[in-house]
């Protein structure tokens, strides 16, 4: 394995974005009664019926399974891993699918619809839609060329959502690498979990919404981003004019379908899309980790195992329940 190359200090040129932690209470690394045996008597077919569909759904649009791997990120940051992202808003509760991070940017809920269909076929009332959300996170990786692992399972669901507390802790497409240490300090993760958890944007795509500050008035500047590669900016350039859609898409890395360290690669080279990427090679305290894993992808596979392993183990300790429906607490009714 390589060694990390000692940083060398380099002045950040992005605008700070500040984030509103006073008064958020964030989940702990508690773990407990987590194990990855958890099913293996009472839905011994768990894994294995999560996985079929999860190849199912990329099979049918790739795209999806990128998708439903970050649902672990938006979750579990979120007052633990519960799956109350999957929360419909109800006359009485604004749930977290139309916060600010996930809005026009989350997708494919229907894909654990479909998991969960199949799970209450074979074992009702047993698999939770937190734990169901870990799984298929890490059969995203998996089906698409990245690192295979042994989960810990056995979370409950949350009996709510909070569209509040999920503008207030997840970041932005415009966060720089000082923000991001932060918020990822809070969890007890590493730097060095920051710079492999980022790697989930090895597959998948991302919209002009989140990069049209980036080509055009970077920090207020009316210029693009110099970070930006010249090359690469006249390619988002012709992605993302004035005027596009927001909602068009670009994708992540160069190679999005395949979950390898070629995004590692991009941003040495200055070809990260969104601003949270490419601040993680031009601040000196992460540019290590970012060159270490550019040159070593069994490094950052290893690595972010490690990651989503200590984020999947993030709980609140609240009172939790199986749902039958993720995107309803039990005893609601469905509206249509």
């Amino acid at each position: 394995m390589n060694s990390i190359p000692r940083a060398q200090p380099m002045a950040n040129s992005i605008f700070p974005l500040f984030l509103f932690f006073l008064f958020f209470h964030f989940p702990s690394l508690s773990p407990a009664k987590l194990r990855p045996d958890f099913y293996s008597n009472s839905c011994p077919q768990a894994e294995s019926i999560v996985r079929s569909v999860m190849h199912k759904a990329l099979i049918r649009e790739p795209r999806s399974v990128a998708s439903v791997m970050r649902f672990q990120f938006h979750d579990c940051f979120v007052n633990g891993c519960d799956a109350s992202m999957l929360l419909d808003d109800t006359p009485t509760m604004l749930g977290e699918k139309l916060s600010l991070s996930n809005i026009n940017s989350l997708r494919s809920y229907e894909v654990v619809d479909e998991v969960k269909e199949a799970l209450e076929k074979v074992c009702p009332g047993i698999v939770s839609c937190a734990d169901i959300i870990i799984m298929a996170s890490r059969d995203a990786v998996a089906l698409t060329g990245g690192p295979d692992w042994i989960v810990r399972l056995g979370r409950l669901d949350s009996l709510t959502a909070s569209q509040e507390d999920a503008d207030q802790i997840m970041p932005s497409p415009r966060a720089n690498a000082t923000s991001l240490i932060d918020l990822f300090s809070k969890y007890n993760l590493s730097v060095k979990d920051l710079v492999s958890l980022s790697g989930s944007h090895s597959i998948g795509k991302g919209r002009c919404f989140s990069i049209m500050f980036r080509l055009y008035n970077q920090s207020g500047t009316g210029r693009p981003d110099p970070a930006i590669e010249p090359r690469f900016r006249e390619e988002l350039f012709k992605q993302c004019p004035h005027g596009v859609d927001e909602n068009v898409t670009l994708n992540l890395d160069s190679t999005p379908y395949i979950f390898d360290n070629q995004y590692f690669k991009d941003l040495v080279g200055g070809r990260g899309l969104l601003n949270s990427d490419e601040t993680l090679y031009t601040f000196y305290e992460t540019r290590r980790y970012v060159r270490w894993f550019s040159k070593d992808q069994s490094a950052f596979f290893k690595a972010f195992v490690e990651g989503m392993l200590k984020m999947g183990d993030l709980q609140s300790g609240r009172p939790g329940e199986v749902r039958r429906n993720c995107r309803v607490a039990n005893g609601q009714s469905v509206i249509i």
